[in-house]
Parts: C-alpha cells; structure tokens; sequence
C-alpha cells in the first residue's frame, strides 16, 4: 500500500519536495525529464529502502530482494538490510548477484556485523565506515546485535555527503512477548544508537537512519524536534536528521515493496539531495 501525505505533512516536511506531487506515487517511476531537471538545479534523487528480509519462507528471498532493488524503477536504491544470514547463510550471494558491480555492499561480509549490512550504489563511494557492538547474544531469543554505518559522498560532486546508519533492535522487549527482562538490551541499544546519529550530527553531517526498532512506539532515535521521521507508524523506520546545512534534503515519496518472506514489506523514502 502506497502512504499519502496530508497537507499537515506537506506543511511539516518543507513542502518544496512534496506540494508539486501531492502523494507517494511520485516514487514509483522517474519523470521523463528528471534527468535533465536533476542536472540543471543541483538535486540528485536519493531513493532509500529499509528492508529485513525474513527466515519463514526462504525459497521466497531471492524474488524480494529482486523486488527491493527494482523498488524505484530506473534508479539504485541505497538499502539498510535487517536479518542477513539468521535464516542460513544464502542471502549474501542473492544481494550480490542483484547488488552486483554498481554497487558496494558494506558490511555483507563482515564476520560479527553481516546480519545488517547497507548496500550503497554508484555514483556514491564510502568515505567513512564503522561497526558499534550493542549487546551479545541470548540463546533462543537473539543474536549479537551491532550498529552498521557510512558516510557516502557523490564522486561528481565533493562536499556532497550525508552518514547512513543501520540497524536491528531486539525483539519482544517492547512487543510480541513485551518481556521486561529484555529491555535493557533494547534500552542499551537506542542509547549507542542516539550516540552514533548525534556523533555525525555534530561533525556536521546529515544523517538518515534505517531500522528494525521492534517497537512501535519508538520513532525518533535523538528525541529532537528537528529530526525527521518518514512513516508514521510501524516498526520499520527510515528517519533523518539534518546536519549543519550544507547539505540539503527533501522528501519526495513513499512506497511498500511486498517481500513476502515474512510479516514484513521493505518501505522506500525517495528524497531529493543537493549542495545548498
């Protein structure tokens, strides 16, 4: 299901991105001429997906992670994945055959990190990169989880960069189960995650996150007004938090991609980027 946007949200999110296209069905195929506009005013389209890929039907992946790279049709999504290799270790080679040479895959390979790796296209090259362990794992109940992140720059375009940040929040702590034993894994995990947003914040940088919070009620990792959310609801989050304003970002649209592996859809942000 395709979200739509109220005119509150127009009015909170700028509206320079969004009032000419009124709902998110501007992010489901490029203009003919946006090409030629992008060139001629300085925006770059920057789609964004959030997508964990699930372990219920296996035989079901590779046909969502085809789904997710083709979410923005004619463009190369930027992707924050959630449980790589928790169901068996086939996914690494399905991302790469479909995220193949125009792309980095950052952390797909990393021996404690893999299971939240971020897949970064061209013309975009990763200046910057690091790995936050949050907690080990528990038996029967979670993994190891870890904070994946980059910082991305146009090669076209030097100053142009903004940090991408990843990751996957425990589950049954603030729902399912909402097991209070298990909150102080969630807790420790939003506090290094707010730490690792503001780190980049004040570097000056902006930020977009992408995650798995395993908790609804959770939709802003810094608690600041400025930072923005993309999706009003649910627990699969791609939100953002504008840095010192040399970087300019707008939201131009959103989209759910059916993966179904499991209960969730990958959610795409298409966003508008440019050097102010």
């Amino acid at each position: 299901m395709v979200d739509r946007f109220s005119r509150r949200q127009v009015l909170v999110l700028g509206g320079g991105a969004l009032a000419a296209l009124g709902t998110a069905g501007a992010a489901q195929a490029a203009l003919p001429n946006e090409a030629a506009r992008e060139s001629a005013t300085g925006w770059f389209r920057l789609p964004v997906v959030t997508a964990n890929i699930g372990r219920k039907r296996l035989g079901a992946r590779e046909a969502a992670i085809r789904a997710v790279r083709g979410g923005d049709p004619g463009h190369r999504p930027f992707v924050g994945w959630q449980e790589i290799s928790e169901g068996d270790s086939g996914e690494p080679p399905m991302i790469t055959r479909h995220f193949g040479p125009k792309y980095h895959n950052a952390f797909l390979r990393d021996p404690k990190s893999f299971r939240v790796p971020i897949s970064v296209p061209v013309p975009w090259k990763i200046v910057n990169s690091k790995r936050t362990f949050v907690h080990g794992g528990i038996a029967h109940v979670t993994p190891p989880r870890f904070i994946n992140e980059v910082v991305v720059e146009h090669t076209a375009h030097p100053g142009l960069k903004f940090a991408l940040i990843n990751s996957h929040y425990i589950a049954g702590a603030y729902n399912g189960n909402d097991n209070p034993n298990l909150r102080d894994e969630w807790q420790l995990h939003k506090k290094l995650h707010r730490e690792r947003v503001m780190a980049h914040h004040n570097n000056g940088h902006l930020v977009i996150w992408t995650a798995d919070t395993n908790n609804p009620g959770y939709d802003r990792a810094t608690g600041q007004n400025a930072e923005r959310k993309v999706f009003a609801k649910g627990i699969d989050r791609i939100n953002w938090l504008p840095g010192d304003g040399t970087v300019r970002l707008d939201l131009v649209g959103t989209k759910a991609i059916p993966m179904n592996v499991d209960g969730h859809d990958a959610r795409l942000a298409v966003f508008r980027i440019k050097l102010a």
